[in-house]
């Protein structure tokens, strides 16, 4: 019960998800699914032409980087799709 309560304190909603990734790439259009309906599990699409001549690492790891940490801790499972703009 209080693992429950603890994990629903700790996750993130997508418009948080969303704003990050939108800060620090302003111009990413970004679709994001709640995979599990838990707030803990999404899915996000995101395409910007920051990814413009970078790999998909690269792309992954700016994605990852705009979210400042919280992944694996408010956010615990994100499956990342980049595409260039």
């Amino acid at each position: 019960m209080v693992e429950g309560i603890y994990e629903k304190l700790m996750a993130m909603n997508l418009n948080e998800i969303e704003s990050l990734i939108k800060e620090a790439m302003p111009d990413a259009i970004v679709e994001i699914q709640d995979l599990a309906g838990d707030g803990n599990h999404y899915s996000a699409t995101i395409t910007s032409s920051e990814f413009s001549g970078k790999s998909k690492i690269e792309q992954h790891k700016m994605v990852y980087n705009s979210l400042k940490g919280r992944m694996g801790n408010e956010l615990h499972a994100l499956a990342i799709k980049t595409k260039e703009n």
